[in-house]
């Protein structure tokens, strides 16, 4: 992996390729690796120079927890690994089947519970950044001021290091940093899916970490012809030029791609030595 990396809250030295560890769980849908080899992932991961994963409590089915399996690889943990996670609207992995009004999740309660349930399952006392995820179905239009007031209680308690947001619009990241300080935003965003182009701008004016999720498009894999187009010419997949054209896009990007194989993992950390050239920028839109 190259040695360019971001200082995540100003103070936590991450590389621009991390890891996304819900795939691992097969949480809330699709298919999971078996355990030894999730636990063989995430240490390959660590071993390639990650040291950003991102995890929540919620990322759990069928008795298969994505922090059970980062604490069972790694614990105790490299001094370098930044473990981003999130709390919002649910606190277990289950609580997806209930009702939105039965969703207790950005309660002040709610809340305490998810941060508290996140340190228990990675055997930590301090969460390095606890992400607020806003906007689930039955939650739009929820008001950040009180979770996010919540959340920085808990920072003043010493549990939290840094707050970030996910799943919010740029109006909602404006007023969420009039609350708190924000060291990162997670949206939806990739080479098929741009709304936040603004977004992801005004983060790096702010000097703000832009962390998008479903980088090569999540449940439904990106497919362009532009995309196969400079894979063949670099004789690489989509999957890398898709995650190479987010490196170039803007430094404050920070990528978190999710599988459950050895080789994808390989794959996905080395696109950051593809460097597209002009030609290929200028064809990729």
């Amino acid at each position: 992996m190259s040695c360019e990396r971001w200082a995540l809250g100003g103070d936590l030295w991450v590389s621009r390729i991390g890891y996304g560890a819900m795939r691992l769980t097969g949480w809330p849908r699709g298919d999971r690796p078996d355990r030894d080899a999730a636990l063989a992932v995430l240490r390959r991961a660590v071993e390639l120079g990650v040291n950003h994963i991102d995890t929540s409590n919620y990322y759990a089915r069928d008795g298969v927890s994505a922090n059970e399996l980062i604490r069972a690889a790694l614990y105790p943990y490299p001094d370098d690994l930044v473990i981003v996670t999130k709390v919002g609207a649910l606190v277990e992995g289950a609580d997806i089947a209930l009702s939105a009004a039965e969703q207790h999740g950005l309660t002040a309660d709610g809340l305490r519970r998810g941060v508290e349930a996140n340190l228990r399952s990675l055997g930590v006392d301090r969460l390095d950044v606890v992400n607020l995820r806003m906007g689930d179905r039955g939650h739009e239009g929820a008001s950040l001021a009180g979770p996010l007031e919540t959340l920085m209680a808990l920072r003043e308690e010493g549990v939290i290091r840094h707050i970030g947001v996910s799943n919010v619009t740029t109006e909602e990241f404006a007023q969420a940093r009039a609350v708190a300080p924000i060291a990162c935003v997670q949206n939806a965003y990739n080479f098929g899916v741009r709304d936040d182009d603004a977004l992801v701008d005004a983060c790096a004016e702010a000097g703000i970490a832009y962390v998008p999720f479903y980088p090569v498009g999540g449940f439904k894999p990106l497919a362009a012809e532009r995309l196969s187009a400079v894979a063949d010419r670099h004789g690489t997949t989509t999957a890398q030029v898709a995650l190479a054209w987010l490196l170039a896009r803007s430094s404050n990007i920070l990528l978190i791609p999710g599988t459950g194989s050895l080789a994808h993992l390989e794959e996905n950390i080395a696109s950051d030595r593809l460097v597209l050239t002009d030609k290929d920028l200028a064809e990729l839109g």
